[in-house]
């Protein structure tokens, strides 16, 4: 059994995999209420793998390293896919992870995956498995943080999934509409230039907002919300068959 962990901007995830069979997964505000011991005992895990875009956290990867055989995912880490990006060290681990996540699905395929949590992300892989890069840009909740940041009379307005105006007949209205009905279009326009770029595009979905936008793209889509998991079990079992 393996037992990947992913710690993100705003949250943890965690899941089993046996082999490449999603078993069970878990999500944790923090790392100090993660029971290590009791996982691994519980689903007799023999080998982990770590992925983090938070500082500090040592502790915890050494507490996985006394009780289990556990990699740290890291820039140099051997991966199944090639990176063709340009500045490696500076590349995100989630990037990476997400669009080897894809991979594992749909291996010899033009994929773009589009990651909506904290930052929107686009990662693009191409039908040789090379990962080629794409773009990043401000999260539906960093928007309307920054709207009322950075404005002296602008309110802060909560997400509203149900909210379907193009314009908007309210202040309230206006920044739903200038936040997500022009993230939708955004989202949509790199679509389209994938699209036109690259023939048989697989588009994923995933990430904690995409609920939003997986009904509201015209484009078919897969969404998956373990893309991540997926991508990190997929370097655990490549490092293990390699070692």
């Amino acid at each position: 059994m393996q037992l990947v962990i992913d710690i993100g901007n705003t949250r943890i995830k965690a899941a089993i995999f046996k082999e490449k069979e999603l078993l069970q997964h878990f999500i944790y505000n923090s790392l100090e209420i993660i029971d290590v011991k009791q996982l691994i005992d519980k689903y007799s895990i023999t080998n982990a793998i770590v992925c983090s875009v938070a500082n500090e956290i040592d502790e915890f990867v050494n507490a996985l390293f006394n009780k289990t055989n556990t990699m740290l995912f890291k820039a140099d880490t051997p991966i199944p896919i090639i990176n063709m990006y340009q500045s490696k060290s500076t590349l995100g681990s989630d990037r990476i992870v997400a669009a080897i996540g894809a991979y594992s699905l749909f291996p010899n395929e033009n994929v773009l995956v589009i990651d909506a949590g904290t930052c929107l992300k686009y990662n693009f892989t191409n039908n040789k498995n090379e990962y080629l890069g794409g773009a990043i840009s401000p999260g539906l909740q960093m928007r309307f943080i920054a709207l009322q940041n950075y404005t002296a009379r602008l309110p802060l307005v909560e997400p509203d999934i149900a909210y379907e105006k193009w314009m908007g007949t309210t202040t309230n209205e206006s920044i739903l509409t200038g936040v997500q009905i022009a993230m939708l279009h955004e989202i949509e326009g790199f679509v389209e230039q994938y699209t036109t770029n690259y023939d048989k595009l697989t588009i994923v979905l995933t990430g904690g907002d995409a609920n939003f936008f997986e009904k509201r793209l015209k484009k078919t889509i897969f969404a998956d919300p373990f893309i991540m998991l997926k991508g990190l079990n997929e370097i655990l079992l490549h490092n293990l068959i390699k070692a």
